[in-house]
């Protein structure tokens, strides 16, 4: 599916919602791909699932590689990032939440000599990055621009994300590959319990 198809967003929002609403129950929600209407849910995708409440982060979780099919993958990363984001307690089914759901492109490896290189590259409001250096990797989903206006506080704060030294990259190990999001959100934000 190329990343200007237009998403069933209805949809990827429902089974994210439903998703957390079975997990909060039982712990597990079982997906039947077959009775999924549209075909762009079957192709395999990578995903990332958001859960904002009060306008703050709750959870975000996804994944960078196509391994499954994307209704799929959006509902284990919304089982993820309502129980299992470690930065947050598990969501609670009377929380208000707003979910919203990022399709990503394929990444895209970029030919960067070095950090210097790779900032002038990078395009605000647009790029998602992932960074790797070693054993260290980061990514900000292009949603992140919002909030670091400048390639240079972006990359910083990349870096601090992997737990990076916030000098120079050793341009000899650094990876770096860009893609792009298609966005599906919810409008407002509804509890769990009355959100199904």
């Amino acid at each position: 599916m190329p990343v200007t198809d237009v998403l069933p967003c209805n949809a990827l929002l429902a089974i994210a919602r439903q998703a957390i609403a079975k997990a909060l129950r039982y712990r597990y929600a079982a997906l039947d791909l077959y009775e999924l209407d549209s075909p762009l849910l079957q192709l395999e995708r990578a995903s990332f699932v958001t859960l904002e409440s009060d306008g703050r982060l709750r959870g975000c979780i996804g994944s960078l590689y196509a391994r499954q099919a994307l209704a799929e993958d959006v509902r284990h990363n919304a089982i993820q990032a309502a129980l299992n984001d470690p930065r947050f307690q598990p969501l609670l089914p009377h929380e208000p939440i707003r979910i919203k759901v990022s399709v990503l492109s394929p990444l895209e490896e970029m030919d960067v000599a070095n950090e210097t290189e790779l900032v002038r590259q990078l395009r605000p409001g647009l790029d998602g990055i992932l960074i790797r250096v070693g054993y260290h990797q980061a990514t900000f989903l292009p949603d992140v621009w919002q909030s670091l206006t400048t390639p240079e506080a972006f990359m910083q704060a990349l870096k601090q994300k992997a737990g990076m030294a916030s000098g120079e990259l050793d341009s000899d190990l650094m990876q770096a590959w860009r893609y792009s999001t298609q966005i599906c959100s919810e409008p407002d934000e509804k509890s769990i319990e009355l959100g199904q």
